[in-house]
């Protein structure tokens, strides 16, 4: 038995227009500063609030931020908002993330480029949504999460449900580009 072109299945993402920018992060040679940046713009938050966390062996390790990458890893038993994604496999926002109980210790890392003499303190993570990545039989393979930072939470924009449903297609979309395969 041959099989028609038209019996295949072919999987076709039609993203919407506020997500069309996401369409690049699927080709060769993507870095994963190239996919910080498209999610920066397509979110409208700084290239510093969006972050991208790989699991593995039971932690989960960040791919991004960059200046991330070698502060440690977050195991995937603590409390651990990013933890809890992994786990439960499901998206969350947080609107009063300042008010949630996490471990703070990422958000008073200083972005590279800071000036070392400056004492001020990062500013706080005051929204959150937090998605997990997960490949074509449902396993985790990571989490993506985009904040708003400020030092008063009333000076932040609230995420929407749309936006969490935005972050889910490009948790879908990063699952399959070369970022989560050869990280």
């Amino acid at each position: 038995m041959t099989q028609k072109p038209q019996d295949r299945a072919i999987e076709e993402i039609i993203l919407p227009e506020n997500l069309l920018p996401l369409g690049s992060i699927l080709g060769e040679g993507i870095s994963p500063q190239d996919v910080s940046k498209v999610l920066a713009k397509v979110f409208r938050v700084a290239h510093t609030e969006v972050a991208l966390l790989k699991l593995e062996g039971g932690l989960l390790k960040f791919v991004f931020p960059e200046y991330l990458r070698t502060t440690g890893a977050i195991p995937i038993s603590s409390k651990a908002v990013a933890a809890h994604t992994a786990l439960s496999k499901k998206a969350e926002i947080f609107n009063n993330f300042a008010r949630v109980k996490h471990a703070s210790i990422f958000e008073t890392i200083k972005s590279v480029g800071v000036d070392a003499d400056v004492p001020a303190s990062p500013a706080p993570i005051q929204k959150l949504m937090s998605v997990p990545i997960l490949d074509q039989h449902s396993a985790v393979m990571g989490v993506l999460q985009i904040s708003r930072k400020g030092l008063d939470p009333h000076h932040t924009q609230d995420f929407s449900r749309e936006d969490l449903h935005d972050l889910e297609l490009a948790a879908g979309l990063l699952a399959a580009s070369t970022v989560m395969q050869a990280n």
